[in-house]
């Protein structure tokens, strides 16, 4: 898999640490738990997708393209790293935020991820939830060309085959770094909502032959639409770096029992995750994916999923500053 072919600008700190988490594992008497810290990729606080905005912007400069458009929810923390790339590389931002969870209290809408995406001067539309928001992408893009801007539309997540090829790139890493630790990796775990970065573990770890499985917890689709989409970007990635053969079906496993109510609602999981990261290890999960994701990894722990021998990759894909939008959940209530 040689990257090298592709457009790529550097923004991360990688390679991102892999830590051993020695309290959390003692606490829940389960498997040796590991954790891949892309929270610590460094622009704009961190986060998953600095690693596919490397191969996104990349070809967007390639292209001539000098403004970025892009969605998300509200709290999206795409969103905001996009908007903080756009502001190191020159560039125009804009994004349109859904409104996914309207009923969320003033601090959703104003704190946490927006509160940044503001100061990184990023030009900021809403829309209502239910929308398509690909043919919204589209219909901002095509606004811009009639203005004369030249964009380069990114889809929420930045979750195509160019976005994943920066988890290739993490696949890669785990691989190296186990490696060096003279540890073998069982399975790896992480948050799977837009599809990007399983699809970028999967194609890589498959497409390097290791037989370590990956693991997406969901947080926004059921089981089979997941998977249905992981495994079709996942191809495509495939494709994309020429890898011989097929990518085996069976290589996508997602697990969605722990999204709750939808998309960025919390979960008495979430919250207890949350807090038992910071008080056991002193790092910060997010409220909507890693939250949930290491949610899941618990109540599988506990229900005996793993054998206490085995060593669990958990992929740590950022997205703390999203706590501040939920403030009601983990801080002292303000006094009026």
């Amino acid at each position: 898999m040689h990257l090298s072919r592709f457009h790529r600008v550097k923004l991360s700190h990688a390679p991102t640490p892999l830590e051993p988490l020695p309290n959390l594992s003692r606490y829940l008497g389960g498997p040796n738990i590991y954790i891949k810290r892309d929270d610590c990729t460094g622009l704009a606080t961190g986060g998953n997708k600095t690693r596919k905005l490397e191969f996104l912007i990349g070809d967007a400069l390639s292209k001539g393209a000098a403004h970025l458009v892009t969605q998300g929810a509200t709290q999206s923390n795409h969103v905001r790293q996009t908007a903080a790339a756009a502001c190191r590389l020159g560039l125009k931002c804009t994004a349109l935020l859904e409104t996914r969870v309207p009923d969320a209290g003033p601090d959703y809408f104003a704190n946490g991820n927006v509160l940044l995406d503001r100061l990184f001067d990023c030009n900021v539309e809403t829309r209502p939830a239910g929308l398509d928001m690909n043919n919204e992408l589209v219909a901002v893009g095509e606004r811009l060309r009639q203005q004369g801007e030249v964009p380069y539309l990114i889809p929420g997540g930045g979750s195509n085959p160019i976005g994943a090829l920066g988890y290739v790139v993490c696949a890669q890493e785990i691989l190296m770094q186990s490696n060096d630790l003279g540890m073998r990796v069982d399975c790896v775990v992480h948050a799977t909502g837009s599809a990007g970065t399983q699809a970028g573990l999967v194609a890589g770890l498959e497409g390097m032959n290791t037989g370590i499985p990956v693991l997406g917890i969901g947080v926004r689709a059921p089981r089979d639409k997941q998977e249905d989409n992981v495994y079709q970007l996942a191809c495509k990635t495939w494709e994309l770096l020429g890898i011989p053969g097929q990518l085996s079906r069976g290589a996508v496993q997602a697990n969605c029992d722990y999204v709750g109510p939808g998309y960025g609602r919390p979960t008495d999981g979430m919250i207890e995750a949350v807090r038992m990261l910071a008080r056991l290890e002193g790092i910060l999960l997010d409220p909507v994916y890693s939250g949930k994701g290491m949610a899941g990894l618990i109540d599988l722990i506990r229900k005996g999923h793993y054998r206490k021998d085995e060593n669990i990759v958990f992929v740590h894909t950022g997205g703390s500053v999203g706590l501040f939008g939920y403030r009601d959940l983990f801080g002292e209530p303000v006094a009026a």
